[in-house]
């Protein structure tokens, strides 16, 4: 976990649900502040994400469909990180599975929360370079609606500031990938 963690004092717990990606819990606590109150929270193991880069300096991102929105989303590949999984295991993985492609070099470009006003979710993003395209491409998540989508940095950041549909998690990415992108 990136910063320091304080606990807040457990008074009760009110409900707990076990899902399938995440659990849901809600809780009365008593944060180091002192004050009391009922709090809800998403408790997720984490994602994984790749700024995936072409020799030629295209990005490859996915477009995929997702229920809670009744939508497309443009993303960068990403997926939650299994049980006994590190988080370079699993976006080397989902990479493959959501794009064909698999990457020689791997970077960190950091970690960071998605939503910490009601999830713990922490994403840890990567940069990949040196891909190569899959003569087979391995089979995905039978639920998913997704296709590949190839495009310059300039070109993702003029859809970011035209209002095109993209998640926080890609925007954030590409921001800490800038660097590497100039």
């Amino acid at each position: 976990m990136p910063l320091g963690r304080e606990l807040p004092q457990l008074l009760k717990q009110r409900l707990f649900y076990k899902g399938r990606k995440f659990d849901f819990e809600v809780n009365r606590l008593r944060l180091p502040n002192k004050s009391e109150g009922e709090w809800e929270c998403v408790r997720h193991p984490g994602g994984a994400l790749a700024v995936p880069i072409t020799a030629e300096g295209k990005l490859v991102l996915v477009r995929q469909y997702r229920f809670a929105i009744q939508g497309r989303l443009l993303e960068f590949p990403a997926g939650t990180v299994e049980s006994a999984e590190e988080p370079l295991e699993t976006i080397q993985r989902e990479i493959a599975e959501e794009t064909g492609y698999s990457a020689q070099k791997w970077d960190k470009l950091g970690e960071f929360f998605l939503a910490p006003g009601y999830s713990d979710e922490i994403i840890y993003a990567f940069l990949a370079r040196d891909l190569e395209k899959l003569d087979i491409q391995p089979d995905g998540d039978e639920d998913e609606d997704i296709e590949t989508v190839l495009l310059t940095p300039e070109e993702l950041e003029k859809a970011i500031l035209q209002g095109e549909p993209v998640d926080a998690k890609s925007i954030t990415s590409f921001f800490l990938a800038r660097p590497f992108l100039l």
